[in-house]
């Protein structure tokens, strides 16, 4: 496997562009004729599309969806079965063989952990979605590890409102706990984001108002009553089943 620590210190003395650094790793992928195992963190339907469309070109990809920032539950229900549904289309379209992995819904566990650390009032950004950041890196990186996948990741870089420096520092910090490598990224780079949009279009995709959680969404101004509503409206039209 590759560390990309290790293509990370060759470029330590200029700005890293993580992209390049992943650019790298296929190179050496594709020299020794491997196709490795990748359990990639999705967020949502929408940041898992060009994430998706790209990787599967070079690896095997598992996505894992682990987000108990997201609230009200409706609303992470509603996620889930717009991943879901992207997933099925996406692997007969593209005769692609994408799992989807589902981890414990536990709200209460990423709202403890938000305020007993006092990162309620953080600004977007800040230090409650570093935190943030760090708890879904690390359940991802634990999940790789107990299932034997070579790498983990996250499609988070996607989103030009995602600071991916940081995603991939945290992600690389993460890997000298756990016997998996980080796959550094910036998905949102090479006109990645337009393609994720277009996709969305193309798919039939939600496109939600806000990251996830409670904090942010009051921040930002979103009706969670109205969020709620919707969300229980398309649950029981939807015909969204699973294993």
């Amino acid at each position: 496997m590759i560390d990309a620590e290790l293509i990370v210190e060759k470029m330590k003395n200029k700005k890293i562009n993580y992209d390049t650094v992943l650019k790298k790793m296929i190179q050496q992928w594709e020299k020794e004729g491997t196709k490795p195992k990748l359990l990639i963190h999705t967020c949502c339907a929408t940041c898992s599309t060009h994430t998706l469309e790209f990787m599967c070109q070079h690896a095997e990809v598992t996505l894992f969806f682990s987000n108990s920032n997201i609230q009200p539950k409706s609303e992470y229900l509603r996620r889930l079965h717009e991943q879901k549904r992207f997933v099925d289309a996406f692997n007969e379209q593209m005769n692609n063989h994408v799992e989807l992995i589902v981890d414990e819904y536990r709200p209460s566990v990423f709202n403890k952990m938000v305020l007993e650390n006092k990162l309620a009032d953080e600004r977007e950004g800040g230090a409650r979605c570093s935190a943030c950041f760090n708890m879904r890196l690390d359940l991802v990186a634990q999940k790789a590890q107990e299932l034997g996948y070579d790498y983990f990741g996250s499609a988070l870089t996607i989103s030009p409102k995602k600071n991916a420096a940081l995603i991939n520092q945290i992600g690389m910090d993460i890997q000298k706990i756990y016997g998996t490598h980080y796959l550094p990224s910036d998905f949102k780079k090479n006109k990645g984001y337009e393609r994720s949009i277009q996709m969305c279009k193309e798919y039939d995709i939600y496109r939600q108002c806000y990251c996830g959680c409670v904090f942010a969404a009051k921040q930002q101004g979103c009706d969670l009553k109205q969020v709620n509503r919707e969300a229980k409206a398309y649950l029981a039209e939807s015909t969204v089943t699973f294993d």
